[in-house]
């Protein structure tokens, strides 16, 4: 029953995460809302409801090792699976302010998790917390980066950019949309994180590996169901800028309000991951800055990096 309720939890978050993406778009649409403000928020940030509700529900639960670990694998599995099979379908062109400024911004905000969680390391602690100060220290980065993105807007708006007016649209409709989809992600995101650790007991596994893989790759599959999406579209170049601004909406605001909501105690594994996820945004930042683009063979890479961390994963439980 456990399997059947995960599946549907699951379905929920994907369906879910698509109405509040189409319906909070539409919303954009009818206020005019620059486009742009609408890729690096709405959609990042819709995209990433999953992981936001999966790890708040968790860490509400007192389940730190599947909030921390769906954060960190979705992060890992957005960069290498999404990324690389996005770029397979149709080479992603890489924007010149995200690899100047957003793909640099993921970097310190996952530099900046390393350090706030190693507490025994860098204070002598007994244990390593995430505490509700960090968390404050991240909601903190995240308001410079929504700072940022206001900027960006601004810009726009001020060099005549615009948003495209939804055809056929009305407002009850799309605020309908927008809500039954958040409700859909809510309820979803309880059944996955229930449903998802009591396999992982009856299994043998721990929390960790079940938040990296199971809850991590289902909570990520709206990320690579857009960035598909747009790469079947030929529209590959929003597609890298909606990765990173849901990579930093997971670490800065997830975490963030995760651990000021329940401190997360830091499982030693978890170090190994978080140090891959660092090593695997630099080598995005290298492969953009190649052309300002990454390439089929590049993302051929970073799709085979993800199964052989896939299975270093597996193995280390």
């Amino acid at each position: 029953m456990a399997y059947i309720l995960l599946i549907v939890g699951f379905a929920l978050l994907i369906k879910g995460a698509d109405w509040f993406v189409e319906g909070a778009s539409n919303i954009a649409g009818l206020l005019r809302v620059p486009p742009i403000l609408v890729g690096l928020t709405i959609v990042a940030f819709g995209t990433s409801s999953p992981e936001a509700t999966v790890s708040i529900i968790a860490a509400l639960e007192g389940s730190a090792d599947v909030a921390l670990g769906n954060v960190i694998g979705s992060n890992i599995f957005n960069i290498t699976l999404v990324v690389g099979i996005t770029a397979m379908l149709n080479p992603l062109k890489v924007e010149s302010e995200t690899i100047r400024k957003e793909i640099p911004f993921t970097l310190l905000a996952s530099a900046a998790l390393l350090v706030l969680m190693s507490d025994m390391a860098l204070q002598g602690f007994s244990s390593n917390l995430i505490t509700r100060s960090d968390g404050l220290i991240f909601l903190l980065f995240f308001a410079v980066f929504m700072y940022y993105v206001f900027e960006i807007a601004r810009k726009s708006r001020n060099n005549g950019g615009e948003a495209e007016q939804p055809v056929n649209t009305t407002w009850g409709k799309n605020t309908l949309f927008t809500l039954l989809g958040l409700a859909a992600i809510i309820f979803g995101g309880d059944l996955v994180v229930s449903n998802s650790t009591e396999i992982a007991y009856a299994l043998g596994m721990s929390e960790t590996l079940v938040g990296l893989t199971i809850v991590a790759i289902g909570t990520s599959l709206p990320e690579l169901v857009t960035s598909i999406t747009a790469a079947l579209k030929k529209q590959s170049e929003i597609a890298l800028g909606n990765i990173v601004g849901s990579n930093i909406f997971n670490i800065l605001f997830v975490l963030g309000t995760s651990s000021v909501i329940s401190p997360l105690a830091v499982n030693s594994k978890v170090f190994t991951d978080v140090v891959i996820m660092i090593v695997l945004t630099i080598l995005l930042l290298v492969f953009s800055r190649t052309h300002s683009k990454v390439g089929k063979g590049e993302g051929a890479v970073l799709a085979a990096m993800y199964i052989a961390y896939l299975v270093y994963v597996i193995l280390r439980n």
